[in-house]
């Protein structure tokens, strides 16, 4: 036990040494991103022994030993819990960083601030660990600010790009609806439980479900469930390293992580499982649509990373979170490869991103063409590479449980569409004849390049088996289970590659015609940031402006004052003047006049 408190200690320490350098001069002197991707490494050789701890005897540990403040009657520590989640998380996250963080240093060599990116996305994956092993509310809560703040100043790297800007914005509002929702929860806990300690709040017998409703909220923004799901597609404005460490270990898996940690309250909730089951469903498959007709290379990425967070949503949705954090661990290591194969093509085609305007570069760039295609098929499940030991159960957990009919279906769709735009990028990008400029010079020569991309690929090809192999299950296993609920999954995601196949072997001899509305959906994203980013603004604008004109110009400018003042002048001179047209008025003005005169004089 003294072990794995000692290493989880000196993992912080490793993580914590290079942000204190940063401040001073030693960064000069060193060569401070490559000191800091060794830190992480040995940080992650570090993070394998209280791995293999909990793999042989099931250790889980609590450390508390700081307290930190006392709010009224209630005592906040620095509390750090090590159990199952945060435990098989943290290699993941570190094994992911350092090869993002080797790859960045090829990818933003020309930089003139690549000292600063390094210590951002550091402090990304710092934010990321606080949250995944905090004890309390409280400490979770920093972690989820701090991967919101990183990911705003990430996404904005290059702030002379209006987009880019418009992006970061993006991501940082949407966050601020979401935080709404934990926020809400944790006044909630505190005025019930009158503690932010998990275990305090997990005794409570069927809580509210206001606090539960406003982590489903949390969740949906920082993980991008249908309704705030705009910025992830936004935010590949950011550099490729960003994408990668955004979409794979860090920020958009968060708000999942959240709902897996409070799993104990959620599980015996039945509306707010029906919730996310249906908001998962919808995702998946909305996103999938979009990604079906994207021409650009990283968004085609990004859709998929919110296409597998609408199934991770799914799989909390039929009650299963251990499935879906094995989704998480899984999902890690082909999404980082396909960010960072992406990266590499698009340095290579002088930051080309349309996939229209390559092919044929299985020849040209041997080594990221086969990384590329591993990468797309243990995102669509193929069997014993990562992503199938977990996309497979979740597709048998849902069959074999009972669940709406509706959201499986689509749940099923939304898997054979994954299977169609992962064989578009392999189609547009490695086959078919090039479609770039041919003075293009490739060179996939670099260590820095090379190294961690075949890293990740052996991850994606073997992380799987280890980190199923290793976990005991949670739940007893279907053994009665048909053969075509067992290789349903198979079965869509073969029917999604032959469609796709054929649909793009079609392209080379259709000529252009009018998009179909089916096709316009997609291209328009569902048209979905249209009337949420225009027409909403526009209308809630023109209702304002109206508003405005005829209560301020016309009420106030118009009729308060000019013709108010107007129809008072008018309203005396009629009542009192003695221009009526009579001769005995007249002489009667003139007898008042002559008898004022006496009195005057008098006086």
């Amino acid at each position: 036990m003294n072990t794995i408190t000692s290493s989880i200690l000196l993992i912080f320490l490793l993580l914590l040494l290079p942000m204190a350098i940063s401040f001073t001069n030693l960064t000069k002197q060193i060569n401070f991103p490559n000191y800091v991707t060794q830190c992480i490494k040995y940080a992650f050789f570090i993070s394998l022994i209280p791995l293999s701890s909990f793999f042989n005897t099931g250790a889980e540990i609590m450390i508390t030993n700081w307290h930190w403040i006392t709010i009224g009657s209630m005592k906040l520590s620095l509390s750090l819990k090590f159990d199952f989640f945060s435990i098989i998380f943290l290699p993941v996250a570190l094994f992911v960083t350092w090869s993002i963080m080797e790859f960045s240093m090829w990818y933003m060599h020309s930089d003139p601030n690549l000292d600063r990116f390094i210590k951002y996305l550091l402090l990304f994956l710092i934010t990321m660990v606080i949250l995944t092993s905090a004890n309390n509310l409280f400490q979770l809560f920093i972690g989820w600010e701090g991967v919101g703040i990183m990911s705003f100043l990430l996404i904005g790297w290059w702030y002379g790009r209006s987009d880019a800007n418009t992006a970061a914005l993006q991501a940082i509002l949407y966050n601020r609806i979401g935080d709404i929702g934990i926020i809400l929860a944790m006044a909630w806990f505190c005025t019930k439980t009158n503690s932010w300690d998990l275990q305090q709040i997990f005794i409570m017998d069927k809580p509210n479900i206001i606090p539960l409703a406003g982590l489903v909220i949390a969740a949906t923004g920082k993980s991008a469930q249908f309704g705030l799901h705009p910025w992830l597609p936004s935010a590949m404005e950011g550099p490729t390293p960003v994408s990668a460490l955004l979409h794979s270990s860090t920020m958009v898996v968060a708000g999942v992580f959240l709902l897996i940690r409070f799993h104990p309250l959620i599980s015996n909730n039945s509306t707010i499982l029906t919730i996310m089951l249906c908001l998962g469903a919808v995702t998946t498959l909305f996103t999938a649509i979009c990604a079906l007709t994207q021409n650009d290379i990283k968004k085609i990425v990004a859709f998929s990373t919110s296409s597998q967070l609408g199934l991770m949503m799914v799989t909390l949705g039929i009650n299963q979170p251990y499935l879906a954090f094995l989704h998480i661990c899984t999902h890690a290591f082909f999404k980082a490869m396909l960010f960072m194969c992406s990266g590499s093509i698009i340095h290579s085609l002088n930051d080309e991103q349309d996939i229209r305007k390559m092919g044929g570069l299985a020849k040209a760039m041997p080594f990221t063409s086969s990384c590329l295609t591993i990468g797309s098929l243990a995102l669509t499940g193929t069997p014993f590479l990562t992503g199938f030991y977990s996309k497979d159960l979740i597709i048998e957990a849902a069959n074999t449980c009972y669940t709406n009919a509706w959201a499986l279906l689509i749940t099923l769709v939304a898997t054979s569409m994954t299977a169609i735009y992962s064989m578009r990028i392999i189609y547009y990008v490695l086959m078919s004849k090039p479609r770039f400029p041919p003075t293009i010079i490739m060179n996939e020569d670099n260590p820095l390049l090379i190294n961690p991309i075949k890293r990740l690929a052996l991850g994606s090809i073997l992380a799987g088996f280890f980190i199923t192999y290793n976990i005991p299950p949670t739940t007893i296993q279907v053994m009665t289970m048909p053969w075509y609920l067992k290789t349903m999954a198979l079965m869509v995601t073969i029917t999604g590659f032959t469609i796709a196949l054929d649909l793009n072997n079609l392209t080379n001899n259709l000529s252009p015609t009018k998009p179909s509305p089916t096709n316009s959906f997609s291209t328009s994203l569902g048209y979905f940031p249209t009337i949420i980013h225009r027409l909403l603004p526009l209308k809630a604008l023109n209702a304002s402006f109206k508003t405005s004109l005829t209560l301020l110009d016309l009420i106030w400018l118009e009729k308060a004052i000019p013709k108010i003042t107007s129809t008072v002048h008018m309203m005396t001179s009629s009542t009192l003047s003695n221009q009526k047209g009579l001769v005995k008025l007249y002489f009667l003005s003139f007898l008042i006049t002559l008898l004022i005169i006496p009195v005057m004089l008098i006086t």
